[in-house]
């Protein structure tokens, strides 16, 4: 199943992608659509075309599986994603991490701003770009501000992992890659990770790859 046709009117395209079938093909980095800048969503889906593809996205991302998943990354350029984290991960990596447990969620013009100045590194990875994670620092706290599909006003402050995934998502909405803010030398395959890197933190990786922690 190819990506619509970018000069088909929004309705259509996302009508079509939706005819395909689920899960939906994830755009892999490469694909201009990653690179541009969304257009905010102001109704251009009808409810029941937009509840269909909030849930489009939902299976997609479940499907992957992965804690978040944005419009681009099924080659539609508006700024809405989901997230969504079980946090099936042990103690150790939970209260290092600050990974807990985030509900469903549908982000609608997201925007975030650091709240204070501390940062955390850690391997991240993206659907966009299989089979590889690198170390990205980011900071520790933010605003995220926005709406839900229903168009209720969002205004939270995320921290821990939850603002990772936050920023993550939103980052896709800009056009920016979590390559783009990565430690280049921390670049590693998932198998390199599972048998070198998978502490809770990336202290051996940066001692033996060369490169620093904020």
């Amino acid at each position: 199943m190819g990506t619509p046709n970018d000069h088909a009117p929004l309705t259509e395209r996302v009508e079509e992608l939706l005819d395909g079938g689920l899960p939906l093909t994830i755009v892999a980095a490469g694909d201009p659509v990653l690179r541009r800048a969304t257009v905010p969503y102001d109704g251009q889906l009808e409810p029941a075309l937009l509840a269909r593809f909030v849930e489009a996205l939902r299976v997609t991302m479940r499907a992957a599986p992965g804690v978040g998943l944005a419009a681009p990354q099924v080659g539609v350029e508006l700024r809405i994603a989901v997230i969504e984290d079980p946090a099936p991960v042990p103690e150790e990596v939970r209260l290092t991490r600050g990974r807990v447990p985030q509900p469903f969620r549908v982000l609608v013009n997201p925007a975030y701003e650091p709240v204070g100045d501390s940062r955390a590194a850690f391997f991240e990875g993206c659907l966009s770009v299989p089979g590889w994670q690198a170390v990205v620092a980011r900071p520790a706290e933010v605003r995220l501000t926005g709406q839900d599909e229903h168009g209720q006003a969002l205004d939270e402050v995320f921290e821990g992992w939850p603002a990772r995934i936050v920023q993550h998502e939103t980052d896709h909405l800009d056009g920016v890659l979590y390559l783009d803010r990565a430690e280049p030398r921390s670049l590693s395959s998932n198998l390199a990770m599972a048998e070198r890197w998978a502490q809770p933190t990336p202290e051996e990786a940066a001692q033996a790859l060369g490169f620093e922690l904020p």
